[in-house]
C-alpha cells in the first residue's frame, strides 16, 4: 500500500522520538555518535537515512533499523515518481 506524500523520517525522528524525550539536536547527535550536522541534516529532510544511520538510531530508540529503511524508501519512491512522472520507458519483453 503506497502512502500518499510520505514525511522525510528525519521528521518523524524529531517529532516521534526526539521532541517526546526533550532532546536536543546536540544531546542526540552524540548519543547517536554522529555530528550535529549530520544530525540536523536529516531532522531537516537533507539528508537520508544510511543504512548505518538506521543501525544507530535502532539501537538508541529500541526500533528496527528496517523501519527507518522502510521509512526513507517510500519516501524517496514518492518524491521520484512526483519528479519523474513523464519517463518515457519501453516495457521489456522476454522473445
Amino acid at each position: 500500500m503506497k502512502i500518499h506524500n510520505p514525511p522525510h523520517p528525519g521528521e518523524v525522528l524529531r517529532e516521534l522520538c526526539l521532541e517526546p524525550l526533550e532532546i536536543t539536536i546536540t544531546d542526540a547527535a552524540k548519543a547517536l555518535g554522529v555530528s550535529r550536522k549530520t544530525l540536523s541534516a536529516i531532522l531537516n529532510g537533507k539528508a537520508g537515512i544510511s543504512p548505518e544511520m538506521a543501525l544507530r538510531l535502532s539501537k538508541a530508540l529500541g526500533t528496527s533499523p528496517e523501519s527507518w529503511l522502510n521509512q526513507q524508501m517510500h519516501y524517496d519512491i514518492w518524491q521520484a515518481e512526483q519528479t519523474h512522472k513523464h519517463l518515457k520507458v519501453e516495457k521489456l519483453e522476454v522473445a
